[in-house]
């Protein structure tokens, strides 16, 4: 009987091995195409747990997908191309020489100068979706009044086709657009623009001695497969963005072959960008708390208020914002179960962190979302505890509930409205003073979020 049983647990164990393929494109950080994350190990069920409803929603949204950030392009694909050119009218430099990267002797850039920072079709349209998916969520909400998004183009432009997907009438909900500005205090979709402290290139210090370090073999395999090409750090780092970038404009990319780059490769590049966004927008910037818990805050007074205007409140950002929330809400955090303090060595510079939680590809993707939800549950639906009547709050990242700390006291380990009160409370006490924390300078600076005010 123990035998025929373990026959059976290994073979099922087989049949999952055997099913799975890894897929770089979850592993692409902050150029990842949208895709929501799935734990197998996780019983947390992204519908509302039995005899509860969702009553009232948050959502904070990342832009969709773009041709390529200014940076990125510049710093790292940019030269790549423009090498990569010069190679291909150059006879010396024979791509036939190896099987892996013979298709660059006729590859082709995906991106123009004049597309940098602007929304790609396949990001129109997945903004889109999301909208659609976010409808059919919620069928029993009202339509919304408002939806709010900072004013950049490819933040405005994917507000429009989320509200595509999820109004039944589109004229019926206006897209209102923030200003991005470097003196508005917190009340801003952008606040770290308005943040002395904060600085775009934190982070790249840190996360350039892993990429230097993970890089070199790759280098020396290239250059043993093609010697006349020049290979650097800069370039591996480059052909692995592309992966990505060309993917949301192409709809896939040979630069994601694993004949190309091999799966621990492809982790070792997401590891490099967990570091930078660690130190830039994580756990690793002491300013990170302030800048997210404005939003946090405010759409925690729309959630628990008695006559708020709309049934869901919708806002587009930046990939900077998303993950200081997460910060300020304590989620994702490497040393939120341990005895430790030391949250920047869970970040080592010279070795992947493999316990690690901050994994940047399930909270930094293009179009990534985190929500709040309210909930209203009765006794009669919930299973385990029949005295849980009331109202319920959770997180969401990308679809997926995320269990705050000490705070998992309502069904499917959801916070009661005591419970989540007293959770702010404490976020209240130690992120409260974004002027403070950032260091601001200019006049007329505020602490708090209040464009949802005159919804």
């Amino acid at each position: 009987m123990h035998s025929a049983t373990a026959t059976l647990l290994l073979s099922a164990s087989a049949l999952t091995a055997a099913k799975y393929t890894f897929d770089p494109l979850k592993h692409m950080s902050g150029i990842a195409p949208y895709f929501e994350p799935h734990d197998p190990t996780s019983n947390f069920d992204p519908a509302p747990p039995q005899g509860c409803n969702v009553t009232r929603a948050a959502y904070l949204v990342r832009h969709a997908a773009i041709y390529a950030n200014d940076f990125d392009y510049e710093s790292y694909i940019e030269p790549f191309v423009k090498k990569l050119e010069a190679s291909q009218g150059n006879s010396s430099v024979n791509w036939d020489r190896s099987h892996a990267l013979s298709f660059l002797s006729t590859w082709t850039s995906p991106v123009e100068d004049e597309d940098i920072e602007k929304l790609s079709k396949v990001g129109s349209l997945e903004a889109m979706k999301l909208g659609v998916d976010v409808y059919e969520r919620y069928q029993h909400f009202k339509q919304p009044k408002k939806v709010w998004t900072s004013s950049a183009e490819r933040t405005v432009l994917t507000a429009e086709s989320f509200v595509e997907g999820l109004a039944l009438k589109e004229n019926e909900t206006e897209i209102v657009q923030i200003g991005e500005y470097k003196k508005t205090g917190a009340d801003s979709l952008t606040p770290y623009k308005a943040c002395p402290a904060y600085s775009g290139s934190r982070g790249s210090k840190q996360s350039i001695v892993y990429q230097k370090e993970y890089t070199a073999p790759i280098i020396s395999r290239f250059r043993h497969e093609i010697p006349a090409f020049n290979w650097t750090a800069s370039d591996i780092y480059g052909m692995q963005q592309l992966c990505g970038y060309e993917t949301v404009i192409r709809g896939d990319s040979p630069f994601c072959s694993l004949d190309l780059f091999s799966p621990n490769e492809w982790l070792q590049f997401e590891y490099t960008n967990d570091i930078m966004y660690f130190h830039n927008t994580g756990y690793g910037n002491p300013v990170s708390g302030a800048i997210g818990y404005p939003w946090v805050k405010s759409s925690v007074d729309l959630l628990t208020s008695q006559n708020a205007s709309q049934d869901i409140y919708v806002s587009f950002t930046h990939r900077e914002l998303p993950p200081t929330v997460l910060v300020a809400l304590g989620l994702f955090n490497n040393t939120a179960y341990s005895a430790s303090d030391d949250v920047n060595a869970t970040m080592p510079n010279d070795g992947i962190n493999p316990q690690r939680v901050w994994q940047s590809s399930k909270f930094m993707s293009f179009l990534t979302n985190v929500a709040i939800e309210r909930m209203e549950c009765d006794s009669f639906g919930y299973q385990d505890n029949a005295n849980q009547t009331g109202e319920y709050y959770r997180i969401l990242v990308n679809k997926n509930p995320q269990l705050l700390q000490e705070c998992t006291d309502g069904p499917g380990m959801s916070c009661s409205r005591d419970a989540f009160q007293k959770f702010i409370d404490e976020k209240t006490q130690r992120f409260s003073n974004f002027s403070e924390e950032c260091g601001v300078t200019y006049s007329n600076s505020t602490n708090a979020l209040t464009i949802y005010n005159s919804s």
